[in-house]
């Protein structure tokens, strides 16, 4: 395999599409450094794993040598971007836009390199533009054209309403890609509309246009949905060592394997090893151990990943969990899985969901061993979860 066969293939690993793949080949056999652009907006002041599958594929192309573009959108974190959205999404306060910006710059190192990043705000082009540059700006698209993109178009069919300033936003984030004279731009598969209103801008200002790579939206700890602190489903960068090793241990070990494809930076070979080893019998549970321990210390470092090792060894394993414990396959009551008030009934810990949410809401309920404060909880298809309520009525519950 040629050098630009296997930075390809770098490049594509853990990705969803690549567009336009010839180009990007093109590009490539220059020999310059690319100029790799992916933009977040400061909507929250933190980051949970699902960001960091793109941060991640950031670090893939300094490892090739080329310039990341770290944007931060603090100009268009102000505007919303409606991705997905079925309904207007409320503006955040320049204040409020300031003060999650301030916390990103310290998280993405934990990930990239930063003397081979460039972090820049958007608001240094478009406080410049000015009214007269952004109707110009807008001039550049047709309203049939935004409607093609599915969040609008579901919108619109609806009679949901569709506020004007949403239609400006894929607008900025292609402007971004001029202002950077970007190479790539890389998003999540939500993004591709806007990410091809990049290239489309940068051939109307006379630019190169950019290749775009779409990467998965990581699901959350559900198994079902997509990752996000809203739904309690997420694992935050900055949480304490002892909760990220717990939550991913939690995960079913259909999931482990999602999360090791887009978040280990193990090899591609390295992961098939262990896939092997599992398929010989190996206990999945040793495999997500590894993983746990793989993503603690790359935000915490060795040492917390080794105590959080040796805190859920003391917890469950050196009877913490009686050796006895009931166990219960129980049926999913959702699409998605099985609800924690649900599981508590079926699994006799509590005499009826009403007691259970009752006693979610008083902190005497875990699950794996971390105090469960959701009552929205569910356990996705296939995942094994040991449940406590009080010191002493456990239960090992999987869901089918």
């Amino acid at each position: 395999m040629s050098d630009q066969e296997a930075a390809l293939r770098q490049i594509k690993r853990g990705s969803e599409e690549l567009l336009v793949e010839a180009e990007l080949v093109e590009k490539l056999k220059t020999g310059r450094p690319l100029r790799v652009k992916a933009g977040f907006d400061p909507t929250a002041p933190d980051l949970h794993l699902g960001h960091t599958v793109l941060i991640n594929k950031l670090r893939h192309f300094q490892e090739l040598g080329h310039q990341v573009v770290f944007l931060i959108g603090d100009f268009t974190g102000m505007i919303g971007d409606p991705s997905g959205k079925n309904v207007t999404r409320p503006p955040l306060s320049r204040e409020q836009v300031l003060e999650n910006a301030r916390t990103y710059r310290e998280q993405v190192f934990k990930i990239l390199d930063p003397e081979k990043t460039e972090v820049v705000f958007n608001s240094t082009w478009f406080e410049t533009l000015g009214a007269s540059g952004m109707i110009r700006l807008a001039a550049q698209h047709t309203v049939a054209r935004m409607l093609e993109r599915d969040d609008f178009s579901k919108r619109y069919a609806s009679g949901l309403p569709i506020a004007i300033h949403e239609f400006l936003y894929p607008l900025c984030q292609g402007y971004d890609s001029v202002a950077l004279k970007a190479d790539v731009e890389l998003g999540g598969t939500d993004q591709k509309f806007n990410l091809l209103v990049g290239r489309e801008l940068q051939k109307h200002y006379g630019q190169a246009p950019q290749c775009v790579l779409t990467v998965p939206l990581l699901e959350g700890l559900d198994g079902v949905n997509k990752m996000s602190k809203s739904l309690g489903n997420y694992v935050g960068i900055y949480e304490p060592p002892q909760e990220i090793f717990g939550k991913l241990m939690s995960v079913s070990d259909v999931l482990m394997w999602r999360y090791y494809d887009l978040l280990s930076f193990k090899s591609e070979a390295e992961i098939a090893a262990l896939r092997q080893a599992a398929a010989n019998g190996k206990n999945p549970r040793d495999i997500k151990v590894a993983l746990a321990q793989e993503i603690v210390a790359r935000f915490h470092g060795q040492a917390a990943a080794t105590a959080a090792l040796e805190d859920f060894e003391a917890r469950f394993c050196q009877g913490a969990i009686p050796d006895d414990l009931p166990e219960f396959t129980l049926k999913a009551d959702k699409p998605e899985g099985l609800s924690i008030a649900q599981a508590l009934k079926q699994s006799g810990l509590t005499p009826s969901t009403s007691d259970a949410i009752r006693m979610i809401a008083g902190g005497g309920v875990k699950a794996d061993g971390e105090k469960v404060s959701n009552k929205g909880v569910v356990f996705s298809i296939g995942s094994t979860v040991v449940l406590q309520v009080g010191k002493r009525k456990f239960a090992k519950v999987k869901v089918e």
